[in-house]
């Protein structure tokens, strides 16, 4: 049954409840104790191990409804292994099992013996164990449906079934029970179809929106349209959490560091030599302090307002953050991102410094002057900006300055590097007081970039 576990897993997942592997492993070992005979019991061990708020209780509860149709659990889904041809000889398994052998198995006679089977149980098995073996949980699109329909039909044996009533109707035109049979496959057919377009809702619940999330992640920025910034706060909140978690892992190994033998020995002297209490050597965490510098003027506002979303949502890991915004003049934004939502924090940013002339030289100064005290080695400084000084002074001499007492400067350009030192762009002259300047259009750079800030908290 590891399989069906597996598939049910997938289902979940699809819906948006995080299934952990090791959450499945549990799942596993529960239902070796509970088995799959009871309904109401394998629900409700399942939902212990499986889900963990109430709203996924919720959605595990209407996945568990949908996947598992019948009052026998596995009346409605596919069995775990296929009977081998020894297994099989000289046992009494009835018309469902023979069909859920494949439609070499079923053949003609075999599909015509099932549909006459009063059991309507039987021909849910089989349909089960025909969806099992043409992987109908691998559909994923809507242009896959007619063909799993048209590869369950001939696992069940279909075409055998075709061909007996082709034969019949030529021999005894009109008889009433090639009408029956007509009648009964007409019913396959929709039973089948109805099987296709449930397993489809089951297993692509969550495609679209995540189709609609992939596409985001590699559009420019500067091209996202305002109806789709919902969704991509929501992903960037996402990446955000997904880089906390991994570099939350990475802090906590490096804290721990390695055994300190010594100081291990000498604190358990009283235990002969015992090692019941240890002592680990002590890793200082070095987080990196970040200043980032953000161009809110209209041609860059839309990128920096992901960078800014980026950098609060990671605030678990790079705690130590000041952000500042210019257009025509610099002002700090650190208080309104720790004060108010993120929403509220971005329109008040755009509404006090965006949409002006940009002024990097005199923005660059001020910067230097309001951040003097935390210019040290710890400190990153992140620009993101077109480095489009409208002819005047770019504020290079100053980036050079700053660079001298920082441990980085990064340059974020969200223009393509073939636009770069053409019009009034001054980047050539910005770069040389920069370690390192990146192209950063879209969000999978974004979180690229982030990723490797982070790195140096751990």
């Amino acid at each position: 049954m590891t399989q069906v576990l597996a598939n049910f897993i997938q289902v979940l997942r699809a819906a948006s409840i995080r299934v952990s592997t090791a959450e499945s492993i549990d799942a596993a070992a529960a239902l070796r104790v509970v088995g799959w005979d009871h309904r109401d019991q394998l629900r409700e061990t399942l939902s212990q191990v499986l889900a963990k708020t109430p709203e996924d209780k919720r959605a595990f509860h209407d996945c568990f409804d949908r996947f598992f149709i019948f009052e026998t659990p596995l009346a409605g889904v596919p069995a775990a292994e296929p009977q081998t041809p020894e297994a099989g000889e000289g046992s009494a398994q009835g018309p469902a099992a023979e069909a859920g052998a494949g439609g070499s198995g079923v053949g003609g006679g075999g599909l015509a013996e099932l549909l006459d089977n009063p059991d309507p149980s039987a021909l849910q098995q089989a349909m089960a164990s025909a969806a099992r073996a043409v992987q109908l949980q691998n559909i994923r699109l809507f242009t896959q449906r007619g063909i799993y329909i048209r590869r369950l039909l001939e696992e069940m044996g279909i075409e055998d079934f075709d061909r007996a009533l082709l034969a019949a109707a030529r021999q005894t035109p009109g008889a009433p029970d090639i009408a029956r049979r007509r009648e009964q496959k007409d019913r396959l057919l929709e039973d089948v179809t109805a099987l296709v377009d449930r397993q489809m809702l089951l297993y692509t619940a969550n495609a679209r929106t995540a189709l609609r999330e992939e596409v985001l992640q590699k559009t420019p920025l500067t091209r996202i349209e305002m109806s789709d910034f919902k969704t991509m706060q929501q992903l960037v909140r996402k990446l955000a959490k997904r880089l906390v978690a991994l570099h939350s892992r990475r802090r906590r190994v490096a804290k721990r560091g390695q055994l300190d033998l010594r100081r291990t020995l000498r604190r358990n002297t009283g235990f002969d030599g015992l090692l019941f209490n240890t002592v680990w050597k002590q890793t200082k965490v070095d987080r990196p302090k970040i200043i980032a510098v953000c161009d809110v003027s209209g041609s860059v506002a839309q990128v920096s307002r992901f960078l800014l979303l980026f950098l609060y949502s990671m605030s678990e890991v790079l705690p130590k953050v000041r952000s500042f915004a210019f257009s025509t003049q610099l002002g700090e934004v650190t208080e309104w991102f720790q004060q108010k939502s993120a929403e509220e924090a971005l329109a008040l940013t755009m509404k006090t410094w965006g949409m002006g002339s940009t002024d990097y030289g005199g923005s660059l100064a001020e910067l230097e002057r309001l951040t003097e005290s935390d210019l040290d080695h710890r400190t990153t400084v992140i620009v993101l900006g077109d480095a489009r000084a409208n002819y005047g002074d770019p504020g290079d001499r100053v980036l050079r300055r700053i660079r001298e007492k920082v441990r980085r400067v990064l340059w974020l350009n969200p223009e393509p590097r073939s636009f770069w030192n053409m019009g009034d762009s001054a980047m050539q002259k910005l770069a040389a007081g920069c370690d390192r300047v990146e192209s950063c259009r879209t969000l999978l750079q974004l979180e690229r970039i982030i990723n490797e800030i982070a790195r140096g908290a751990g």
